[in-house]
C-alpha cells in the first residue's frame, strides 16, 4: 500500500502541481482497482446488484461500465 499511501500524502501538498498528479494517479489506481474486484466478484458468482451494492452505486451504472470488457486474466492464465 506505500503507493496508494505516498500517493495520498503527495495529494494535501500545497503544491497545485504536485497535488493535482498526486489525484490523477490515485483516481487511475482505484480505477484498476475497481476493475480488479469487480473481475474477482464475477468469477466468484456476485450478480451486478451484489457489486452495485458494495460499491453504493446503481445497477446499471456498474454493468454499463463493466460488463462490455473481458475479465482481466487471473494469475497463471494467459
Amino acid at each position: 500500500m506505500s503507493q496508494a499511501t505516498d500517493l495520498a500524502a503527495a495529494a494535501g501538498s500545497t503544491d497545485p502541481r504536485v497535488g493535482l498528479r498526486a489525484v490523477l494517479a490515485l483516481r487511475r489506481l482505484l480505477e484498476r482497482l475497481e476493475i480488479v474486484q469487480v473481475d474477482n466478484a464475477r468469477r466468484q458468482g456476485w450478480s451486478w446488484q451484489e457489486i452495485a451494492d458494495a460499491l453504493e452505486v446503481s445497477r446499471q451504472g456498474v454493468h454499463k461500465k463493466h460488463a462490455g470488457r473481458s475479465p482481466a486474466p487471473t494469475r497463471g492464465e494467459s
